[in-house]
């Protein structure tokens, strides 16, 4: 009695330092959750030059909002593009405004000037490999004479051969968006569309900039529809799908957490008709969810939503440890002392923790930070939750103010007439039945560990999302190359070697064009062959320039000054001076620079068909330093990858309990494990028939299913055969509990948590089915089945 009052006061020091905790992590620092989904995937740590790229790519579009307006009419379509910005001005401090005009323009091709001479199209190299001298005479008469032969840029004596000119358009020609009256335009579909671009200041996945962002984005589009009603507004940016899963996550933290809670209430009141049981339970999921949120939040530095919405599942499970001590409060004899209860009842509450724990550290051994983060929140909760009902409970609850309620008692005589596993015809016709079952649905089994099946952005979002790609031609963030080298100009080098192996790709069709940071810097090498070569084609004696002098009337001192104006523009361009200047702006990201000791540079594909990613994957090999990356393939590959793994795990855990609870149970311990294992097996083959693909996800909740359920089979055979009924009273309410956690958790919005959530239902049902199909009655405690 005094070390159990002593445990009870030191527990209500814990409780006080977590209410204090949270108060301030709540309160005083005003955390809000993590809603950045790549939190939850695997980081490649074994390669971090590799893992950067693919973070670089995704950064560079992570703070942009693209915008596109448009109307059948341009002038329209800049009406409702002018609504739209007025609408969005105010709000520059949070939502900036990304100007590009004409003056920009004109900077960018400022300062590539000096190295024009160098910069030339790969169909002008071709053709001054190929055409003759005459050729380019009478394209530089062309040039000079005819109002439509082609862009000019500054003065003809500058660019007289339109090198220079080709090569900027050659440049232009990687978007298909162009300047017009002094906005951004790009057309398709039967529509002219003006381009908006935002750089949102605060983080995408900052919830406080998404509460803000999407009311003022909505704004901005009513604005549109009434000054244009038939304008179309495309709106794209990650902010928008981490809104949109915020408000998912947050409407179904509600959902599950409360409605689990209201259910957990009513159950708990039916049985013991009073509200002390309700109150404790209620109190023990509390505490376990507060302890689980500070130890988290000290592990980690961050929760995020998702583990919350996971963490509100708890509940269904932490209510397991007060309901088992309430149900055999409740069938005790009134005179029982509670603590001398609970020490009779300590051996089957410990192992029911240690088996749920295992479950959920079954979750920890996969490459998921999110999925680790779930793990410990969950399994620190029941331990929280587990501690509150031994310290606590026994000093709360006497034999006397529990009242059974008419669910105990209409429940409870259910127990003498529920069928018992026999060596009789009638069970193993029976046990035959559901091994036929179980083989055909296992049997229709498909696997699908595609992580796009996991997509759970509105489709409205994902068809925005992807008519904006195409109507831009932009090019995808999550397959590339990348390329590496031992300085930058080997790096380019290597771009340029790979950019050769892929313009058969692009002449089939197959991909429209590259972006590469060597489009707009060549290698050192490639700028001293293309001077060569217009020196040689161009500019020697008595070549092209000197026969448009003559043509043209002006005397060889001209052709000799000409030819020395544009040897001065022929300074070597290095990739640092280009990354300084405007022109390399929307490029930028494409430049990884030095990375663990080496250079690396990301090649991007425009127009990329699906079906191509073989041939693109192929295009690299045997390429030195050049490597396709593929993060959707890749990370799809790392699902199925542990989705057998983790097979492999759940088998190693059910071993491993059995062993655990060997040395209590002995000959009966089959028995403990059996129902769970039953059905697991019994829900893949549900999964198999209702036509559902396996993932890894199922999987995981096969884990955590083995935890719950063998907490039911030690709750049923802790005394099994005395006779008593409340095991039977606690394996009900627990069941009804789970089902109505993890089922509220299968109409999950997130398809991960739904595939969880439903595995999660159709297991501990069948648990909750077949469990007490494996006790014993007292009448057989000395006569054991055939079968046992």
């Amino acid at each position: 009695m005094i070390l159990q009052r002593r445990l009870a006061l030191l527990w209500m020091l814990v409780v006080c330092l977590l209410v204090g905790h949270n108060a301030w992590l709540w309160l005083g620092k005003g955390i809000t959750p993590d809603t950045d989904i790549l939190a939850l995937l695997p980081a490649d740590e074994r390669d971090p030059v590799l893992q950067q790229s693919f973070t670089h790519m995704v950064d560079s579009a992570q703070q942009r909002v693209v915008v596109l307006v448009g109307a059948k009419d341009w002038l329209d379509a800049g009406r409702a593009a002018d609504a739209f910005q007025a609408t969005l001005a105010p709000h520059a401090g949070l939502l900036a405004f990304d100007a590009m005009g004409d003056e920009a323009q004109a900077g960018w091709l400022a300062s590539l000037q000096p190295h024009a001479t160098l910069l030339v199209g790969a169909l002008d190299e071709k053709q001054l490999r190929e055409q003759p001298a005459r050729y380019w005479t009478d394209s530089a008469l062309a040039r000079l004479y005819n109002a439509f032969s082609g862009p000019k840029l500054g003065a003809f004596r500058d660019d007289p051969f339109g090198l220079f000119a080709g090569w900027a358009q050659e440049r232009a020609g990687e978007t298909p968006v162009r300047p017009r009256d002094g906005r951004l335009f790009v057309a398709g579909e039967g529509r002219e569309y003006v381009l908006l671009t935002y750089t949102l200041r605060d983080s995408a996945f900052s919830l406080r900039a998404q509460q803000a962002v999407l009311p003022m984005l909505d704004a901005a589009t009513g604005a549109v529809q009434r000054a244009v009603p038939s304008a179309e507004v495309i709106k794209a940016g990650v902010v928008l799908h981490a809104a949109a899963a915020g408000r998912q996550a947050s409407g179904e933290i509600h959902t599950i957490g409360v409605g689990s809670m209201l259910g957990i209430v009513l159950l708990t009141w039916l049985t013991f008709r009073s509200f002390k049981p309700v109150g404790l339970t209620v109190v023990a999921i509390g505490i376990g969810f507060l302890g689980a949120l500070s130890v988290c939040w000290l592990l980690f530095g961050r929760i995020h939503l998702l583990t919350l919405v996971f963490g509100a599942s708890l509940i269904g499970v932490a209510q397991d440890y007060g309901i088992y001590f309430l149900c055999h409060r409740l069938g005790a004899d009134p005179a029982l002392d509670s603590h001398r209860l609970l020490r009779r009842l300590l051996p089957g509450l410990g192992l029911t923790l240690l088996a749920a724990v295992i479950g959920y550290m079954g979750l920890a051994l996969t490459p998921f930070p999110g999925l680790r983060h779930m793990a410990v929140f969950s399994a620190l909760g029941l331990v929280f939750a587990w501690m509150t009902v031994v310290c606590w409970f026994p000093a709360l609850i006497d034999g006397r103010s529990l009242t059974a309620g008419p669910l105990a008692r209409r429940y409870r005589g259910l127990v003498t007439r529920w069928p018992r596993l026999s060596g009789g015809p009638v069970s193993l016709v029976l046990v035959a039945a559901l091994g036929g079952l179980a083989v055909l649905g296992c049997s229709r089994l498909q696997v699908d560990d595609d992580i796009r099946s996991l997509q759970s952005s509105p489709p409205e979002l994902i068809r925005d999302q992807v008519k904006l790609g195409k109507l831009l031609d932009a090019p995808s963030p999550v397959q590339y190359y990348l390329v590496r080298g031992s300085s930058a100009e080997q790096v380019l080098e290597r771009e340029e070697a790979l950019k050769r192996r892929l313009d058969p790709l692009i002449v089939q069709g197959d991909i429209k064009g590259v972006q590469a940071l060597s489009n707009w810097v060549p290698s050192q090498a490639t700028q001293a062959a293309r001077l060569a070569l217009v020196e040689d084609k161009l500019l020697a004696a008595g070549g092209p320039l000197a026969g448009l002098a003559r043509e043209i009337g002006e005397d060889p001192e001209w052709a000799t000054a000409t030819a020395a104006h544009l040897r001065v523009a022929a300074a070597p361009l290095k990739i640092d001076a280009f990354l300084k200047t405007t022109a390399a702006d929307p490029w930028r990201h494409l430049w990884l620079g030095e990375v663990e000791g080496e250079h690396a540079s990301i090649v991007a594909l425009r127009g990329m068909r699906y079906a191509a990613i073989p041939a693109l994957a192929q295009a690299g090999t045997n390429l030195p330093g050049v490597q396709w990356v593929d993060k959707v393939g890749g990370i799809s590959s790392v699902l199925g990858r542990y989705r057998a793994y983790m097979g492999w795990v759940v088998l190693g855990a059910y071993a491993v309990v059995f062993l655990v609870l060997l040395p209590r149970y002995r000959g009966r311990t089959w028995r403990v494990v059996a129902p769970t294992a039953a059905a697991s097996i019994l829900t893949l083959a549900l999964l198999g028939l209702s036509g559902q693909n396996l993932q890894l996800f199922h999987v995981l909740a096969l884990m955590l299913l083995l935890g719950v359920g063998v907490d039911y089979g030690i709750f049923l055979q802790e005394e099994s055969g005395h006779g008593s009924d409340a095991p039977w009273l606690a394996v009900g309410l627990s069941a009804a509990s789970t089902i109505l956690s993890f089922g509220l958790l299968a109409l999950s919005g997130t398809p991960a948590l739904r595939a969880f959530g439903l595995t999660m239902l159709a297991g501990t049902a069948l648990v909750w089915l077949v469990a007490p199909c494996f006790t014993v009655t007292k009448e057989e405690t000395h006569a054991m089945p055939v079968l046992a």
